[in-house]
């Protein structure tokens, strides 16, 4: 066991929560848009809101420990309130494009996609800052993109091309916001500011699209549900859980998140899990894995 890490049960309980929010965040948001008449600007909205005054009630709660000397003075910003507007900007375009994605794109579909570009932008960065990638991993790499390129093909059960690339942006936004937060000092302070300054994004964004909001009690709850409980929460659960994994072991546990996700959209969503779906995700997720654990074995060998 590493050091610092967590019992066995414990960090197999949490590791099991943390990627069910995961996967519920595409979820809650395809039925939102889907089954309700929620617009997607207010789901962001609502969804950002909700996730900001989580993880600042969950910040605030772990300063509270502190000494006198070293809260603010009154008028000053929280301690405890962290992030930037770039990473701020960064995680707005991810929550908006996901729900204007989320409008006409299958739940499992929209989830490899999304989880496709975010491992495709960690891996780009990690070879443009010099990591070199062997001939086994450039294979995982081509098979990954290849097996996206394959579910967006024309046919009947291809995604729309235009939710497919909002998805894909929604991915790569978040694999900048993920690639930033690794040096943003503490992760609950920081992602509670930075959810704070993507709540103000997001209400200019509803403001912007006023004219086409509409107001659903149920997808509101879904929104809320979305930012409070699986971005929020989950995202400070997996906080918890990351110092008892190695990095390999955290990539490789997340891609289960799309298969989850399909199992869900199909449970809860009434949607079909097609063959294609389920070729491409195995080259997709296969890729991927090769990819990571090609590095954990270099450096097995290094």
């Amino acid at each position: 066991m590493m050091p610092g890490a967590l019992p066995l049960w414990r960090l197999v309980a949490l590791i099991g929560i943390t990627l069910t929010c995961f996967a519920g965040n595409s979820v809650l948001c395809r039925l939102a848009l889907k089954q309700t008449a929620l617009d997607a600007a207010s789901f962001t909205s609502l969804r950002v809101l909700s996730g900001a005054l989580m993880l600042c009630l969950l910040a605030a709660y772990r300063h509270k420990g502190t000494d006198d000397a070293s809260r603010p003075k009154r008028g000053s910003v929280p301690t405890w309130f962290g992030g930037n507007w770039f990473s701020a900007a960064a995680l707005f375009v991810y929550a908006a494009t996901l729900s204007f994605a989320y409008i006409d794109i299958a739940t499992g579909a929209g989830a490899l996609l999304l989880f496709g570009a975010v491992q495709a932008t960690m891996i780009v960065a990690g070879w443009w800052a010099g990591e070199r990638l062997s001939v086994r991993q450039w294979t995982g790499f081509v098979l990954a993109l290849a097996g996206m390129v394959a579910l967006l093909l024309p046919g009947l059960t291809a995604p729309p091309l235009e939710s497919a690339l909002l998805m894909l942006v929604s991915g790569a936004a978040w694999g900048v916001y993920s690639l930033r937060g690794r040096f943003g000092g503490d992760p609950v302070q920081a992602s509670a500011g930075n959810f704070g300054r993507a709540a103000l994004l997001a209400l200019a964004l509803s403001g912007l699209a006023w004219s086409g909001q509409r107001w659903d009690g149920m997808g509101a709850f879904y929104a809320l549900l979305s930012g409070a409980v699986t971005s929020g929460l989950g995202y400070a659960i997996w906080y918890t859980v990351l110092p008892s994994l190695t990095v390999t072991r955290a990539a490789t546990l997340q891609l289960s998140v799309p298969v989850l996700a399909s199992v869900a959209g199909l449970v809860f969503v009434q949607e079909a899990i097609t063959l294609r779906l389920v070729l491409t995700s195995m080259a997709v997720l296969g890729g991927i894995a090769m990819v990571v654990l090609g590095r954990q074995l270099r450096r097995d060998h290094g």
